[in-house]
């Protein structure tokens, strides 16, 4: 059996919480995790001795691999929470759920305080077996293609060269996508994807069937195309070194297959297919070779050039969200210091909320929320932008203020006292005294956001931060890949730091 494909999530990933900095951070931290595999205890006796098998998944993965339930929704349910348990059940002990950001689930193998083992939907492939020791398949997948009912120039994938096609980000669906010369729109859940199909943004949709079976079920306006394709398999992930548990663990499996628990569980979720009779002939001889990458400092010809375009996207969407906050948030300042008692109360109110509800929430209400609800379908560096420049908007508008207030009221005073207009006033003495004064802290907002703008990968944006995520998933060099992004970051830092204070020397220049 061929398998294809790099490590994937079974079901919808969290969306991408971490800034730049902090993936990079962890990422460094579980590399130098990892070179102390060699000197650890046997896991196989430690687990029996405590008597629980802790197993590594994402309980944002979704249906039908782990969610909760609607019902009790303090319960886990999905195949692979019923696999785990019959898997530890095999073993002798209890199972027992350790929940992980679903990114830096083989990452945290290294750490042995926190799980044992690793069943999340890890595609047994030679790049994975580069990074981890996998177990023989415990489920066949297929891609299957996806489009909208009634499309009638979309047979295969062979006719979306081209053309946006949603894939999850380092998966196999993802790299077929790439081969085929489709305009991957790269996500990092499984269920955004069929939202945007579902409005027109995508022409199709490429994942593994049973992520595809799940949403057809829930979506009749979407469709089937053609048959399932390129089979591949999910393993269970454990730490090279652990041998014993290993062997343990293919054994278990095993048994599961020929007793007919997997059929039973599989059966439960509607997953038992033709594919899975192949799990029973899977072979030693099967075993793919593993993959042995070079470091990415050794390949930074290659890597550095995808991370210096993924830049440009994060350069674009930050001065674009800054224009944006710069303009409406002085427009903010005026209303809530000069308008009239329910102007202000309103310009109050648009602070309070945007500085206090999450940058990502608003992310989701422009661009899922407005299509959704209102027709309204902005496009993701449309949404991306207001996103961005609406939330820093309430920040400046503050930064704005508190500039405006610092001048003293002798000033306008004084300029009233001439014949000015209020409005004259304001413009020609107040605001160029109180703009100099907020301008370090506006700068401030500026260097953070170039930060902030990764989270605007959650609607298919690849920024810089996702393109690192991407590549280390795909070489598992987290530690060079990290110093390369984290030195673009700084790069990018240091020039708009430069910036501002060529901006504040001139502007505090004596002009008379």
């Amino acid at each position: 059996m061929q398998i294809q494909g790099q490590a994937r999530c079974g079901g919808r990933r969290s969306a991408d919480r971490w800034s730049g900095a902090g993936t990079i951070f962890w990422g460094a931290l579980g590399a130098l995790l990892l070179a102390g595999w060699s000197l650890r205890a046997d896991t196989l006796a430690a687990l029996r001795q405590r008597g629980e098998l802790r197993w590594g998944n994402d309980a944002e993965g979704g249906a039908p691999y782990i969610y909760h339930d609607p019902a009790q929704p303090e319960r886990l349910m999905g195949f692979e929470v019923d696999f785990a348990g019959a898997l530890a059940a095999k073993l002798g002990v209890k199972s027992e759920f350790v929940q992980h950001n679903w990114d830096l689930l083989l990452l945290g193998l290294a750490d042995e305080s926190k799980f044992d083992l690793v069943i999340a939907g890890i595609e047994r492939t030679a790049e994975n077996l580069g990074k981890v020791a996998l177990s023989r398949p415990y489920f066949i997948f297929d891609q299957q293609l996806v489009a909208r009912a009634g499309v009638t120039d979309v047979r295969s994938l062979a006719d979306l060269k081209g053309r946006p096609v949603g894939v999850l980000s380092s998966s196999a669906s993802h790299r077929l996508a790439e081969a085929a010369g489709a305009s991957v729109k790269i996500y990092q859940d499984n269920v955004n994807y069929f939202s945007d199909l579902a409005l027109g943004r995508l022409d199709a949709v490429l994942t593994d069937s049973p992520i595809a079976a799940e949403n057809l079920r829930q979506q009749p306006e979407l469709t089937a195309v053609g048959v399932p394709f390129a089979p591949g398999g999910y393993a269970v992930a454990v730490r090279p070194g652990d041998t014993n548990l290993l062997a343990a663990v293919n054994a278990a499996i095993a048994t599961l297959i020929h007793d007919g628990t997997l059929q039973r569980i599989y059966t439960g979720h509607g997953l038992w297919n033709a594919a899975q009779q192949g799990l029973s002939g899977w072979t030693e001889a099967s075993v793919t070779v593993p993959v042995r990458r070079r470091p990415a400092w050794s390949e930074w010809r290659t890597y550095l050039p995808l991370l210096l375009r993924a830049a440009g996207t994060t350069i674009w969407v930050t001065c674009g969200g800054m224009v944006v906050a710069v303009i409406w948030g002085l427009g903010l300042a005026l209303l809530r210091l000069y308008g009239a008692a329910p102007v202000r109360w309103l310009a109050v109110a648009y602070i309070e909320v945007f500085r206090g509800t999450p940058l990502l929430l608003q992310i989701y209400f422009l661009y899922f929320g407005l299509a959704q609800q209102l027709g309204v379908k902005l496009s993701a560096g449309v949404a991306a932008v207001l996103a961005l420049g609406l939330n820093y908007a309430a920040n400046e508008a503050e930064n704005y203020r508190a500039g405006i207030q610092a001048v003293p009221p002798g000033q306008s005073e004084a300029a009233l006292a001439l014949g000015m207009s209020r409005g004259l006033a304001l413009r020609r003495i107040i605001l160029p005294q109180g703009l100099r004064i907020s301008l370090p802290s506006v700068t401030n907002d500026f260097i953070a956001m170039f930060k902030d703008s990764s989270i605007v990968s959650v609607i298919a944006l690849v920024e810089l931060t996702k393109e690192f995520q991407i590549r280390a998933l795909d070489t598992g060099d987290y530690l060079g890949l990290g110093v390369m992004t984290a030195g673009i970051y700084l790069g990018l830092s240091y020039a708009a730091s430069l910036g501002a204070r060529w901006l504040e020397r001139r502007l505090q220049r004596d002009r008379r």
